[in-house]
């Protein structure tokens, strides 16, 4: 039998504390060797919790300590790029959350340096990982619904999550980039990437010169005429979230939560909705499973690694999106 994977996680916030540890901790083949934080007795806490040995206040002397086969990045935004950065020169495989960094040439930068390394970086777009996700792509990959003519998404929140998140510099952007991520990165899997040809966006930022926005509009076109739409707002005055996401078809569509299929069937609608028991876990915690799933797979050659190029297209895309609002106007790519 193999020798368990030696994994640590550097940043032990909220999704850490939700979806990495939890998963981490009861996972088979795995051993949660080291926890990272600069909150050094929040990592205690949590080390004690977990049945995790090593706690560090500082990545490079984790790093340098030799006791890790993968890392999970889990920091604040801004620190995305160089702790990943940092792992790859120590010879570290790294699962790095979404973004890889805030700049194209960031997520460039972090793609050399793992080629030249030899070494793997995967990206925490855990949505694709989700099973009903799987499923629709299924449903898209085959030509079940026809030609893919659009997709239509959005997020609303009552309220904005404070801290870093609110401070441009660390996050890179607000409810966009907090909700319109994934959102953005899913639509674009599905339509295999299709090459953006114009989009437009309105923005609303809060107060202040350093404000994140609150709400954004985005309309992107790609080529084969297809439409996509991100609407997300964390100023959103309503009773709780909400979050949708379709697949518009010419022969069929599809929506997500649950998933939902209608195809057109001797000229009628028809549901189309595969059955079976519901999942043991959130879609959620079920994602982060499969995704963690896939990194330890990768780690011990079980999976192919693919470079996570398409990034380089997620962050073009998100530029553009915020030049496009800064400048209020319509942007041909």
């Amino acid at each position: 039998m193999s020798e368990p994977l030696r994994l640590a996680v550097a940043g032990c916030g909220a999704i850490a504390q939700l979806a990495h540890l939890p998963v981490l901790s009861k996972m088979r083949g795995v051993r949660l060797v080291a926890l990272c934080d600069n909150d050094a007795a929040r990592a205690r806490a949590l080390a004690d919790r977990f049945d995790v040995p090593d706690v560090f206040t500082d990545l490079e002397e984790l790093l340098e300590s030799d006791v890790v086969d993968g890392l999970i990045v889990a920091t604040p935004n801004h620190l995305h790029e160089p702790h990943v950065l940092s792992a790859l020169k120590a010879g570290v495989d790294v699962l790095c959350e979404r973004p890889l960094a805030l700049t194209t040439r960031g997520v460039e930068r972090v793609l050399a340096a793992a080629q030249k390394g030899g070494r793997r970086v995967l990206v925490g777009n855990n949505h694709r990982f989700r099973s009903d996700v799987q499923a629709l792509a299924r449903f898209v990959g085959t030509g079940e619904l026809g030609r893919i003519v659009g997709v239509r998404a959005g997020a609303y929140a009552p309220r904005a999550p404070q801290g870093w998140r609110q401070r441009r510099a660390e996050a890179g952007g607000g409810a966009f980039l907090e909700q319109g991520f994934n959102l953005l990165d899913l639509a674009m899997w599905l339509a295999n990437f299709a090459e953006p040809t114009r989009l437009s966006a309105i923005m609303t930022r809060g107060r202040g010169a350093n404000a994140v926005e609150e709400t954004m509009l985005v309309a992107l076109e790609l080529e084969g005429d297809v439409s996509v739409g991100i609407d997300v707002s964390w100023a959103y005055v309503g009773e709780r979230e909400r979050s949708w996401f379709e697949v518009l078809g010419t022969r069929g569509s599809a929506r997500l939560a649950p998933l939902r299929v209608v195809k057109e069937l001797n000229g009628r609608p028809v549901d189309v909705s595969p059955g079976g028991a519901s999942a043991r876990d959130s879609a959620f915690l079920q994602s982060y499973r499969a995704q963690l799933a896939h990194f330890v797979a990768v780690l011990r050659g079980e999976t192919p690694y693919e470079p996570p190029s398409d990034q380089v297209t997620v962050a073009r895309l998100l530029e553009t999106i915020y030049r496009a609002a800064d400048d209020r106007k319509e942007i041909r790519l």
